[in-house]
């Protein structure tokens, strides 16, 4: 009793001092800073706990461990324990008389963990400390353990254990720890801890108990840690739980199968409750006003889409939760209130549309919250330590999180806009006999010119929110400005695939079959490329046209390019994604890689006939050229097409991924297409070059008539 009391004012005590405000001092810096210690410098949240020292003294990184809740209340529980280390030429003298020569033997401590043991051994009377884990008992007998008053501490864990007598553990009444962890018990009988009246800790993590049975812990008087993780066990009985165990504090019922949190089931004993990995979908009103002890709650991974108003009433002790991972879709202004100690929120993977400041200015004392997004740690500027500080793409202060994303995009964007460019002019003032191939050569450039322009818009927007993206990060994923900017790298990337695949299918006819008569004319070229292109804006408005069905398709990152899918994309956007990336577009990279192979094979058996060296030359050329061409479009669209396909198994994707693919790899056919299309071909060397000489012999004659009228006129 004096253990439990004491116990008692150790909580009460540590309750009090975890309820002290998380940064006492912030009243000398502005909402959104924090202080360096006891120095008057002020810091912004971003710098704060993000792994770097920015403070003189190193004070924005310390007290960045989030130990709110059952992790201080267990480290000072323990200390107040007294736990003495023994005193070293003491460890190893067994005082025990008898016990199996198998076993190992330190004072009254026995050690018989994995010999194959399939019944309990017979030990002195005085042991204190019985190790059977491993072992491959099956079954404990009444009485087994009635002759070791003594012990304090039975291990059984990772036996083959199905069922235990109801007199198993009679006569223990001095035991404080129980094992029973990866068993097969199905059932606990009713009476079966009635004589552990000093238990403390009771583990049952990993059997396959269905159901917990009023009367089963009977007893179990001092119990204050039942952990129950991983079983079957559908709900609680009403309760039943702090009747049997008064001063039971910590209740772990992680992995179980419960689907309803009844109304009072858990009554006021219960200090740390966790129900992760359950699948509860409803909380009944007032099922936790009655537990006004609770320090830590984690309803997480669950398939709660709703919390009630009234779920934290009475909670004011309250310094840890974790609603993270449930579908929640709508969460109440005023729904953590009441939750004035709270230190510590969770709500990770959970996308909050209606999020607003006033969800958590109530939170005074709150040192540790998590989203899912870092865009919502603007909502909370007072809370010190904010994750994620990035999703990998954009960060706390830039559109652009990476130093050199942030470079490269501007790089990519002049290289892709100037090649293009360059070769529309070239195109427009060269005149060649194939003005067909022209049209589509100038219509391809038109079409990843438009890449380069995505990226210029990427990087002017990244200066524009340099320092401060965090506060403008909503607003711009949903504004018309990234929607357009998103369109537009959509379209270039859709045309572009599709006249690359025109051309293609074009060159085919011609090389594979010479003698067709299938020869594009101006008008059949022309319809072609007005074709393309409108089917390529079709598919850009088309999320456009339902926000319920498709969300903001565009606006799902900084980028604002929908590339990645996760659990919280529309059904109409996943399966619109999915026709797009792996459905339009492998289809047309395996048309190109296809065509290319049966001209390469074409071109190889009409030189075969010949032994001329200038064929072989000619064949050994266009083969390199054909392999250039594959290879770019697979280097561009193999990533894409497996960055999709993974996200589609909601597989974790890092965000620097994402953002390397759509900076980097999505633009290399449009920096690239000029080069391969128009800059190294024979025939447009050859343009160039007689338009360059014929521009000289003009320049020339020029100078000659200029030089005869010159002394024409001296002579006059």
């Amino acid at each position: 009793m004096l253990l439990l009391l004491s116990l008692a004012t150790l909580l009460f005590s540590t309750t009090e001092c975890l309820m002290l405000p998380s940064n006492l001092d912030s009243g000398i810096c502005p909402l959104g800073l924090f202080p360096c210690g006891n120095l008057t410098v002020c810091l912004p949240q971003l710098l704060h706990c993000n792994g770097h020292k920015d403070c003189a003294n190193g004070a924005d990184e310390e007290n960045c461990v989030d130990n709110s809740g059952w992790p201080k209340l267990f480290d000072a529980i323990q200390s107040s324990r007294g736990n003495r280390a023994m005193p070293e030429e003491e460890s190893h003298k067994c005082e025990l008389d008898v016990f199996p020569e198998n076993c190992t033997c330190w004072r009254r401590m026995i050690n018989c963990s994995n010999q194959e043991l399939r019944s309990v051994p017979f030990v002195s009377s005085n042991v204190t400390i019985l190790d059977l884990k491993e072992n491959k008992i099956r079954f404990l007998a009444d009485g087994g353990f009635n002759l070791y008053w003594n012990l304090e501490k039975l291990f059984l864990q990772n036996n083959k254990l199905r069922s235990i007598s109801r007199l198993a553990f009679s006569g223990l009444f001095r035991l404080k720890t129980l094992f029973l962890s990866h068993n097969r018990i199905t059932s606990l009988k009713i009476g079966v801890f009635k004589d552990l009246h000093s238990l403390e800790w009771l583990i049952l993590d990993n059997n396959k108990v269905t159901k917990i049975v009023p009367g089963s812990f009977s007893g179990l008087e001092s119990l204050y840690f039942l952990d129950m993780l991983n079983n079957s066990i559908r709900e609680i009985p009403k309760n039943s739980i702090c009747t049997e165990m008064p001063h039971l504090n910590w209740l772990d019922l992680e992995g179980n199968r419960i689907h309803t949190i009844r109304r009072s089931v858990f009554p006021e004993c219960i200090t740390v409750l966790v129900l992760r990995r359950n699948k509860i979908r409803k909380i009944q009103p007032g099922a936790l006003s009655q537990m006004n002890k609770l320090v830590d709650l984690d309803l997480s991974v669950n398939q709660i889409k709703e919390l009630p108003p009234s779920l934290f009433t009475n909670l004011q002790d309250l310094q840890q939760l974790n609603i993270s991972f449930n579908p929640l879709s709508h969460i109440p202004h005023n729904q953590f209130d009441l939750l004035t100690s709270l230190q510590s929120l969770a709500m990770e993977d959970i996308k909050i549309p209606n999020i607003h400041n006033r969800m958590f200015s109530s939170l005074v004392n709150l040192s540790h919250i998590y989203f899912k997004k870092f865009q919502y740690c603007s909502h909370a500027p007072h809370v010190r330590s904010c994750k994620p500080k990035t999703d990998g793409i954009s960060s706390f202060e830039n559109l652009l999180a990476n130093i050199l994303l942030r470079v490269f995009v501007w790089v990519m964007a002049c290289v892709t806009c100037f090649g293009n460019l360059f070769v529309i002019c070239m195109r427009s003032f060269i005149v060649t006999e194939n003005c067909q191939h022209t049209m589509s050569i100038k219509s391809l450039c038109c079409a990843d010119c438009l890449m380069g322009f995505y990226l210029f818009c990427l990087g002017a927007f990244d200066i524009k929110f340099k320092g401060e993206y965090n506060k403008h990060a909503q607003i711009w994923m949903e504004s018309w400005e990234c929607k357009l900017v998103g369109s537009m790298a959509m379209l270039s990337s859709e045309v572009s695939v599709m006249l690359l695949t025109y051309m293609t299918l074009e060159k085919y006819l011609c090389i594979v079959f010479p003698f067709s008569h299938f020869r594009a004319g101006r008008g059949q070229t022309l319809c072609t490329l007005i074709a393309i292109w409108g089917l390529g804006f079709l598919i850009t408005v088309i999320p456009f046209l339902s926000y319920d069905k498709f969300g903001n398709f565009y606006g799902r990152n900084g980028v604002c390019f929908p590339l990645q899918s996760d659990s919280t994309e529309k059904f109409g956007a996943r399966g619109y994604s999915i026709s797009i990336f792996l459905g339009l577009n492998v289809l047309a990279f395996i048309t190109i890689v296809f065509s290319y192979s049966s001209m390469f094979y074409s071109i190889h058996k009409t030189g075969a006939k010949t032994a001329e060296r200038s064929v072989l030359s000619r064949e050994v050329t266009i083969a390199k050229r054909f392999f250039f061409i594959v290879f770019t479009d697979a280097l561009c669209w193999i990533p894409i097409f497996l960055l999709k396909a993974v996200s589609l198994t909601e597989a974790e994707i890092p965000g620097t991924i994402t953002s390397w693919i759509v900076i980097f790899i999505l633009p290399i056919n449009s920096a690239i297409n000029p080069i391969l299309y128009t800059l190294t071909t024979s025939s447009f060397q050859e343009k160039l070059k007689q338009c360059l000489q014929g521009k000289s012999n003009h320049t020339q004659e020029s100078g000659k008539s200029f030089t005869l009228v010159s002394i024409h006129i001296n002579t006059a």
